[in-house]
Formats: structure tokens, C-alpha cells, sequence
């Protein structure tokens, strides 16, 4: 199966700056691909670099089995991307600017338009330099939608949204999935990928840091875990399962940390009377903050 997207040692470097570090990446039909990092990963030159608005140093690019500067306008019909910084100006009101964006891509149904604008709550007879930081953000939103791409390549996509409007844009992206296309999304809210997304890659300083799906990521997390007993319980007995530490023991209450499967835990659990139990589920954020941590040790050791 061809890929929509693909990388191979793809490197950006500006002067002695090196803005990402031999990346290879590979998107499949259908799925949607969280792309993290904080702000100066290498997020949007790596998504500038699959346009083709810049220019990679050194490594390749393909969209749909492309490069993307020999695809001309039909490749980028097929795509719908949102930049991470929109720029909006002009007199003209949000219809008219999505109309004409319309055209530009061999026309789009107006009722396509209106009825993204009535999902994000935008009024696009107003004039696009005057809208808010929030309503230009939904009007680049119902850009790259509109047309029903077969790629959405999104930068930051909820910036500047407030919390409602964020659950209707992850409930567009789940329906593009379900529909068959491809999303890309770059991000550094965690929580919001975590819910939508079918693998991550996270980057750091331009180079990539894994690539995993995010269910396998999930499992594979710490969590923390509370049991009440009606008795007291051994607490060595639980401190030498597997993935099973920090144990600590006051009075019925089990606390502990797990990583990974609670098959283990569980099962010793289960040879006493439990009142109650609570395990908290896993965040992104906590994997990701982990993720750089053992990529910051792997560097001071190669320093070494």
C-alpha cells in the first residue's frame, strides 16, 4: 500500500541551525497520525517541507507516491492544510474568502460550507480582518475541510479555541477518518490526540524521538493504582510483581505504581476481599515527558 505521506532522511538546516535531523516517517491511507512536540520540535518545517513550501537540505518527500513540487495543482486539491499562524486580513468577508478558496480548488457546495460554519458557531458575513483570533482560526478550519480532501494536514489546529468548539473539531476529525481520510496533526496539546489519533511520532530539537501506536502506548504506561482491602495485606508480596512498585500500605489501603499490564496485580488482588479499586488512566503527557527523558539520557551518554 502506497503511502499518503513519506519521509527518508529528511534534514532542514538554516545557516549552523539544524531545524530537523534526518526524519523518516510513513502515513497510511486512512489513518490519523499525531504529530508532537513542543514549540521548536521541528513540527511545522517538517509539515512546510511535505508542501513544498521550503525546501528540504538534504533526504526526500513524497505525497501520494509524489514529490510534491512535480504534483502542480491537482496534487494540492487533494490536500487540505491548515497553517499553524493564519494570517487573515482584507475587507472581504468569510464567505467570500471561502468561496473563493472554493473555486480555486473546482468548487465546493455551499451548503458544505455553511454547514461547517454552523458546527464551529462562526459568522462568516462578517469581514475576516475583524474576527477574532478564535473565528479566523474556524474559518481556516472550514478551508481545509470544506473540500473533503483525501489529505488534512492540520498545524496546531485548536489554537486559540475554546473547549466546546475543540470537541466538535476532534469529532470532524473522527469523522474524516471514518470516511477515509488521512490526518496529519501536529500538536503539543497531548490530551486532544490522545483521543482521536491511531499512532504518534514525537520529536525533539528535529529529530525523532518514536513512533508508536497510541493504544500500545496507553498500555504500556505508569500508572497509579488503589486498592482497599477488607484486611490487611502483605506488602512484599505485591512489591516483587512484575511492573508493580513504589507499593505502600497504610492500614487496609494498597498504593502502588504500575507499568505496564495488571494481569499480575490483579490476580494477587483478587486472593483477598477487595472493597475498591482505582487506577488512574494513563495520560500522553506523562509518556511524553518520558519519551524526551529517556532520549535527553541517551544523548548525555553518547556525549560521554
Amino acid at each position: 500500500m502506497t503511502p499518503v505521506a513519506l519521509t527518508e532522511g529528511l534534514s532542514k538546516s538554516y545557516g549552523k541551525h539544524k531545524a530537523l535531523d534526518d526524519l523518516s516517517l510513513s502515513i497510511s491511507p486512512g489513518e490519523v497520525f499525531g504529530y508532537l512536540g513542543p514549540n521548536g520540535a521541528g513540527k511545522t518545517t517538517t509539515i512546510r517541507l511535505l508542501l513544498d513550501l521550503i525546501r528540504p537540505t538534504s533526504g526526500r518527500v513524497e505525497l501520494f507516491g509524489k514529490d510534491p513540487r512535480d504534483g502542480g495543482g491537482e496534487l494540492r486539491r487533494r490536500i487540505g492544510y491548515l497553517p499553524g499562524e493564519l494570517p487573515l486580513a482584507g475587507r472581504g468577508t468569510g464567505l467570500e474568502l471561502l468561496e473563493f478558496l472554493a473555486r480555486a480548488r473546482g468548487g465546493v457546495e455551499k451548503a458544505a460550507i455553511h454547514g461547517l460554519a454552523e458546527r464551529l458557531g462562526v459568522d462568516l458575513r462578517r469581514p475576516v480582518h475583524s474576527l477574532s483570533k478564535g473565528n479566523k482560526q474556524k474559518v481556516g478550519i472550514i478551508q481545509a475541510f470544506m473540500h473533503t480532501p483525501e489529505l488534512l494536514i492540520l498545524d496546531e489546529p485548536t489554537t486559540g479555541l475554546d473547549p466546546l468548539v475543540q470537541q466538535e473539531f476532534l469529532t470532524m476529525v473522527r469523522e474524516a477518518k471514518q470516511n477515509g481520510q488521512t490526518v496529519l496533526m501536529s500538536s503539543h496539546i497531548l490530551s486532544e490526540v490522545q483521543h482521536v489519533g491511531d499512532r504518534v511520532a514525537i520529536v525533539r530539537g528535529g529529530r525523532l524521538v518514536s513512533v508508536s501506536n497510541v493504544d500500545t502506548l496507553l498500555e504500556q504506561a505508569q500508572r497509579r493504582v488503589e486498592i482497599r482491602f477488607s484486611d490487611p495485606v502483605d506488602p512484599r508480596v505485591f512489591s516483587v510483581l512484575p511492573g508493580v512498585r513504589d507499593v505502600d500500605v497504610r492500614a487496609n489501603t494498597l498504593s502502588c505504581t504500575l507499568d505496564g499490564a495488571a494481569d499480575a496485580l490483579v490476580k494477587e488482588a483478587a486472593r483477598h476481599t477487595v472493597l475498591s479499586l482505582v487506577c488512574e488512566e494513563p495520560d500522553l503527557e506523562e509518556i511524553f515527558l518520558h519519551a524526551y527523558a529517556q532520549d535527553s539520557e541517551e544523548e548525555m551518554q553518547g556525549v560521554r
